[in-house]
């Protein structure tokens, strides 16, 4: 319940963003059209988000007969998550990864890459398979594609406003008023969208961990994943970041500070504390 309503606080604070740069660039008009901008972005995502991206990731779709194992172990879980069944599909790509993706749990898809498959045993591909169902039962996706839709637009929205705004025509106090919103609008609007993300993927962690059963899977999993990013490149696209178990770019210090996801560290240790959590209730 925390985590959700910092989400939706989280992306009201994005909304109201949108909104203020709206009004900077229109007065009471542009404030209202942006609104309007906002509404009509949200629904693209809401209905095109999913093909577009396993389109760009040249993703294929499997049935039972093509790829018994990984079919089986979605539809098991998935029969463990109270969920319909999604579509499933593989992507052609050495890094181990994978992705949820869908408006709602009657209209979702995970997607795993060549390379998970490979690396992973089945126990470990059922914690990341368990995590991707849980993204889809809390509706993750839709939250994480309308954020990074409005950050786009957010960004998009103050270059309009600096180059093309009131401030650019007037006094120097206002075309400095611009600079800071070039500036500082886009980095709000990514700071609010990464907030969003990581919450969400320590919410899936736990919600995935318990739809298999095993937090330690999940664990060794994610530590596989991590060094597996690091030695095998992706040519994925930094809009999509956000929707795979782990970041597809590898990278620390800055890179890591502005990643979408949090630590895997992080992540492993709060398995691990549910692992033993779930040993104490059973005991």
């Amino acid at each position: 319940m925390a985590n959700t309503l910092r989400t939706a606080a989280l992306m009201a604070l994005l909304i109201v963003l949108f909104v203020l740069i709206g009004e900077a660039i229109g007065g009471e008009q542009g404030m209202i059209i942006a609104f309007f901008f906002a509404v009509a972005m949200n629904f693209f995502s809401y209905w095109f988000s999913d093909k577009i991206v396993l389109m760009m990731y040249g993703a294929r779709e499997v049935t039972r007969e093509e790829a018994p194992e990984l079919y089986d172990i979605v539809d098991r879980l998935r029969q463990r998550a109270g969920l319909p069944m999604p579509r499933v599909y593989v992507i052609p790509s050495e890094q181990p990864n994978a992705f949820a993706t869908g408006r709602s749990p009657k209209h979702s898809a995970v997607a795993v890459t060549q390379g998970i498959v490979r690396l992973l045993n089945r126990e470990e591909l059922e914690g990341v398979i368990a995590h991707e169902l849980a993204h889809i039962k809390h509706r993750d996706i839709l939250i994480s594609s309308i954020a990074a839709t409005l950050a786009a637009a957010i960004t998009m929205l103050a270059r309009f406003a600096f180059f093309f705004g009131p401030a650019h025509d007037r006094d120097r106090g206002n075309a400095l008023a611009g600079l800071l919103m070039l500036i500082l609008a886009p980095l709000a609007a990514m700071l609010i969208q990464m907030a969003i993300s990581r919450a969400r993927e320590f919410a899936a962690d736990r919600g995935g961990a318990l739809i298999c059963g095993k937090p330690r899977a999940l664990a060794r999993a994610l530590e596989k994943l991590e060094a597996g990013v690091a030695h095998i490149p992706m040519d994925a696209n930094p809009a999509t970041a956000h929707m795979f178990i782990v970041h597809p770019f590898s990278g620390g210090g800055i890179a890591r500070l502005f990643s979408t996801h949090p630590p895997t560290e992080e992540r492993i240790r709060r398995l691990l504390e549910l692992e033993q959590e779930l040993a104490g209730a059973r005991a």
